[in-house]
């Protein structure tokens, strides 16, 4: 008889073993998930938001974009807007012509300034979460821009797919845009899509801006990131994708943007050597050329890291 009675208390004492030890290595695996997001800057510890895709929304499909909220923790918005305070200029636009920047005081009213992929540990560790999001490399992005705008500053609606005709070699289209909202604004300074499949049908409050009302519109909140997609996913460009900032009508906002391209960016470097074997791999490579499929299409035209483009003789890629 007492050896029954001993069975069901065994197994209870079984049963209370396992779970302390399952609720210990659970504290062990969250303990080593937080020490992988913290990075130690000058002798201070800043911790990251670890990537999370469950905080990912989609905001729309025309264009293709996309919220993650709190991508970056306050300490990482301020850690990069300290980098930027006192070495801020006017920012600057492509010019699709030339292939360089230029300031354009009209079209833009803010300031920047740019920050390496390297550039310290904490800018990396973004960079890799970045790079995890999207499913795109980090070599095939520019340099991090930190944008500041004041009151009334603004930028006028623009595409970033940066239709380079001069300079195809160098990473090609800007097949995204990351866009992180450093702070918060207290009125204004919304970014909005004014060609978007949903800007009707978005309910807006006395909260908004009037600007807010010509668009899908999104509040600029510190640590949320937009990801924005310039291109079809056949590689066309979506004219969908065009967006502005309206002016900041009171406090001041700060961002930072970063343009991936399709192909490894390096504006010193080419990607496709100039020199030696050069060749089409279709007769109709000419005629695709002459109608603007080199822009149109740049992953079948000219190819990626992992693609010998079809057409690179007649886009002039070598």
């Amino acid at each position: 008889m007492d050896s029954l009675l001993s069975i069901p208390l065994l197994l209870l004492v079984l049963a209370n073993f396992k779970q302390i030890c399952s609720s210990s290595r659970m504290i062990d695996l969250k303990t080593k998930v937080e020490k992988l997001d913290l990075v130690r800057e000058k002798g201070h510890i800043i911790a990251s938001n670890p990537f999370n895709p469950s905080k990912v929304t989609q905001l729309s499909w025309h264009p293709r974009l996309f919220l993650y909220e709190g991508f970056l923790s306050d300490k990482e918005c301020d850690h990069l807007i300290a980098l930027a305070q006192n070495k801020l200029d006017k920012a600057s636009v492509t010019n699709n012509g030339s292939g360089k920047n230029m300031h354009d005081v009209m079209n833009r009213t803010n300031s920047g300034v740019s920050l390496a992929r390297d550039f310290d540990e904490i800018v990396s560790n973004i960079e890799k979460r970045i790079s995890a999001w999207t499913f795109l490399p980090k070599e095939n992005g520019e340099d991090m821009q930190i944008i500041q705008y004041d009151t009334n500053d603004t930028h006028a609606a623009q595409y970033d797919n940066n239709n380079d005709t001069s300079r195809p070699v160098y990473g090609g289209h800007r097949i995204a845009t990351i866009l992180m909202y450093l702070s918060n604004v207290t009125h204004g300074g919304e970014t909005i899509f004014p060609m978007s499949e949903l800007k009707d049908t978005q309910i807006k409050a006395d909260k908004w801006s009037d600007c807010a009302a010509n668009g899908y519109a999104v509040k600029p909140v510190k640590g949320n990131v937009l990801l924005l997609f310039n291109l079809h996913p056949n590689s066309t460009i979506d004219q969908s994708s065009v967006h502005s900032s309206c002016k900041v009508l009171e406090g001041k906002k700060w961002t930072a943007i970063k343009q991936i391209h399709v192909r490894t960016f390096d504006q010193n470097q080419p990607l496709i050597e100039l020199k030696g074997y050069c060749t089409d791999e279709d007769d109709n490579c000419s005629h695709w050329a002459a109608i603007g499929e080199c822009q149109r299409n740049p992953v079948y035209m000219l190819g990626t890291p992992d693609y010998y483009g079809t057409c690179r003789k007649s886009c002039g890629a070598c």
